[in-house]
């Protein structure tokens, strides 16, 4: 499971949109803001990206 320390603005990861949920689509993006305050969440941490999507980290990209 991934934390929210392991997550900095201007990382690169692959989230869940909520409308992808259960598909198994990824989306590629570079995260803005962090929207989950705790330090983990069984479902992922959520995210803004840059481009505004927002899902639940499922993979640190370091590729992006």
């Amino acid at each position: 499971m991934i934390s929210r320390s392991e997550i900095n603005p201007g990382a690169g990861v692959m989230i869940e949109t909520k409308e992808d949920q259960g598909s198994g689509r990824l989306v590629s993006g570079v995260v803005s803001d962090i929207l989950t305050s705790s330090e983990t969440h069984p479902h992922g941490i959520k995210v803004r990206l840059e481009d505004g999507q927002v899902g639940r980290v499922k993979r640190i990209d370091v590729k992006v």
